[in-house]
């Protein structure tokens, strides 16, 4: 049986809820997985004509709220320095002609989604040394109203780690949304920080994260009959401070960096002993310190903002 046109808009700017199984048992997905998959949403959310709303990356799937923006709002030379960073050779050249075949791609989600997740298996397969297909059906998508609609997706998407008994805290599972903005700070800007209410535009990016953070924690303090509540002893402390996130909570979520980051110290003391160990890492590039936001004058060996 033919499979039903996958529902995208033509001639206006739409905002998609995708998700994605593997064809895999089991949760295969495990912490490098998910880093490199992330890394491959915010690396083609930079090169498509795309505005990021929301993702979250579990063991076996994805979701990604995402909104696709018309290639008529780009010029050429906008095009060419997304070919420039698409491109695997830094040092082609980009001509005129390639321009209006890279306007239509940069503005089509199955060609952003098969970009991530081409790349992915290629990944997948090489590093756990295995052949065939590593993604199930074909991605699902529906188009998403903005307003309540769009913040409700987004907090579904955000709960899904909750849901699962994966954390207690939507913030502190970091490869989703909420934990991005609130263990990296929304580096990069990656996240669109409207959050989907009109109702926000006249309120600082700081006073709209925590109206988030509000409806998250309301919303998932409600029984349901999939997966975990939000404990209440936990959303009465957050009704407490407004759900405000203190600067010890922000410190809270960086420590991660005491851990994981390789080398951690100043700036001269993380070049100093990279070159010491730098034939350890798999990489022909050279690690340059990643000062770390929040700690004065801290850098860190790795970029743990994801």
């Amino acid at each position: 049986m033919a499979r039903i046109p996958r529902l995208m808009l033509k001639s206006e700017e739409g905002i998609y809820h995708v998700m994605s199984r593997t064809a895999l048992d089991g949760y295969v997905l495990g912490d490098v997985e998910k880093d490199y998959l992330f890394g491959l949403i915010k690396r083609f959310g930079g090169i498509f004509f795309a505005e990021i709303f929301g993702y979250c990356i579990m063991g076996n799937h994805f979701h990604l709220l995402v909104k696709m923006k018309q290639a008529a709002g780009y010029t050429d030379e906008d095009v060419k320095s997304r070919i420039g960073l698409y491109n695997s050779d830094k040092d082609k050249v980009v001509t005129d002609g390639e321009v209006p075949y890279f306007r239509d791609k940069f503005s089509n989600l199955s060609e952003f989604i098969r970009e991530i997740k081409q790349r992915f298996s290629r990944f997948y397969n090489k590093r756990h040394k295995r052949i065939g297909y590593f993604w199930g059906n074909r991605f699902k998508s529906v188009i998403v109203e903005k307003g309540d609609t769009l913040i409700n997706l987004l907090a579904y998407i955000d709960l899904n780690p909750l849901r699962a008994g994966l954390v207690d805290r939507p913030e502190n599972y970091r490869w989703c949304s909420i934990g991005y903005h609130a263990q990296a700070g929304n580096r990069d800007g990656l996240l669109s920080t409207d959050f989907g209410l009109v109702g926000y535009d006249g309120m600082s990016e700081r006073e709209r994260f925590a109206d988030y953070r509000e409806f998250l924690y309301e919303t998932g303090a409600i029984e349901t009959e999939k997966g975990k509540p939000i404990d209440e002893e936990i959303v009465q402390k957050e009704r407490a401070v407004r759900y405000e996130l203190s600067d010890v909570d922000k410190f809270r979520h960086k420590t991660r960096y005491f851990t994981d980051s390789g080398i951690i110290g100043t700036k001269a003391f993380v070049s100093r002993y990279y070159e010491q160990f730098k034939d350890y890492f798999n990489t022909k590039k050279t690690k340059k310190p990643k000062k770390i936001s929040g700690c004065a004058e801290i850098y860190s060996l790795k970029n743990l903002s994801n």
